[in-house]
Formats: C-alpha cells, structure tokens, sequence
C-alpha cells in the first residue's frame, strides 16, 4: 500500500511532457553540404541544452510541414491540449522551446495563457489538438 503523503508528493509534480521535434524539416530548402536538415540540427541544438524537468526530447521522421520551417509538438498525455508549432529556426529557437515547454508543463490541461505564450508560439501554431479525455 501507497503512503497517502507520498500520493501527495507525486501530485505536486508536473505531468510529464514531450517535445517531439521533426528531423525530417527542409524549411524549404535540402540537405547542407554536410547532409543534415534543419530539423536534426534543431534537435540536436535541443539535444545538448538543459530542457525543463519533466520534459523529454524526441526524435520524429516528419509532421508533414516541410517548406514553413522547423516543427515540433508539445503534447502531455490524455487530458492536455496538443499543440503544434512550426516557422522554428534551428539556430534561433532551442532557448525558445525550452521556455515554451517548461510554461506548457506547468499548464495542467496544456493551455498556456494567452499573455505568458511566448510571441512565436502566438503566431506560429499550425494546429491545437484537443485531449483525448474531455
């Protein structure tokens, strides 16, 4: 049996959060010279920073958005809202998706208030999806 003081404590933590990041980004263009996207190199700027507790990093092949930039997704279990974000640059916007995942972790139905969204994230949603338990 669970101590009722230790359900408290994993209460308090925030939901865990995944920041899935297309490899597969062109942002209109191909591959460099060295033969990485755009994508892997947002990943990989991703990948060797600090990302907020409680947030886990993901390669994804494609999200179908390839000449409008990099694109990720915040999404955090059955009862959050997912989001979709794209026009991301992979040498701009890794410090803005680490702000951007730690407000969407402490949102607990994933619905950052309009004010404390990042400008990026205002202006470059490509879709909103809701939870799949209402």
């Amino acid at each position: 049996m669970t101590h009722p003081a230790a359900n408290e404590a994993q209460d308090d933590r925030p939901a865990p959060v995944e920041l899935l990041v297309c490899t597969r980004c062109r942002r209109g263009t191909e591959a460099t010279e060295d033969g990485e996207r755009p994508g892997t190199r947002l990943f990989a700027a991703l990948e060797t920073g600090d990302l907020p507790d409680g947030v886990t990093l993901k390669p994804v092949e494609c999200l179908q958005n390839c000449d409008n930039g990099c694109s990720v997704v915040l999404r955090g279990g059955a009862t959050r809202w997912t989001y979709v974000y794209g026009n991301l640059h992979e040498d701009r916007h890794a410090d803005l998706l680490r702000e951007g995942a730690a407000l969407y972790r402490d949102a607990a139905d994933g619905l950052i208030p309009w004010r404390a969204r990042p400008d990026h994230f205002k202006k470059n949603c490509i879709a909103r999806i809701p939870p799949q338990e209402t």
